[in-house]
């Protein structure tokens, strides 16, 4: 199992420093700046089973302004991330987080997988149930 050092923890730690900022403005382009495309997405379709798709750069823009319309500020967002290295090029974030939006509290458990690239770490799959509604269920083969 690979050990990260101190460095790798605090370079993915600032990477998520870097997403939070851009994604409390809004600041969407700068999000997708952020990633790999195309980008792997692995849900669940509410009682059925899971579902899985690709995103090009315009499609998760749109996606994600559909998400967080004008940006996270004032919604009371705290996360926990615990990253499992696979390799010092491969990370798998696990997020557990709250959100407080009109008073009301939401909790989230998703993971990430952020690669390594030249220009430093990118997201590039998203996993997270509960995001699938409409999409046709994934099938082997």
């Amino acid at each position: 199992m690979y050990q990260p050092s101190n460095e790798e923890l605090k370079s993915v730690e600032a990477w998520f420093a870097e997403y939070d900022a851009a994604a409390e403005e809004g600041a969407l382009e700068k999000l997708a700046d952020l990633a790999v495309f195309p980008m792997n997405l692995a849900t669940d379709v509410p009682g059925g089973y899971a579902a899985v798709r690709q995103w090009t750069r315009a499609e998760y823009v749109e996606a994600m302004k559909e998400a967080m319309g004008g940006g996270t500020a004032g919604l009371g967002l705290e996360s926990r991330r615990t990253p499992h290295f696979l390799s010092p090029n491969l990370v798998v974030v696990e997020t557990e987080a709250t959100m407080t939006v009109e008073g009301q509290t939401h909790h989230m458990h998703y993971a990430d997988l952020l690669v390594r690239t030249e220009d430093g770490w990118a997201f590039q799959t998203m996993v997270q149930g509960g995001w699938g509604h409409g999409w046709p269920a994934a099938r082997r083969g």
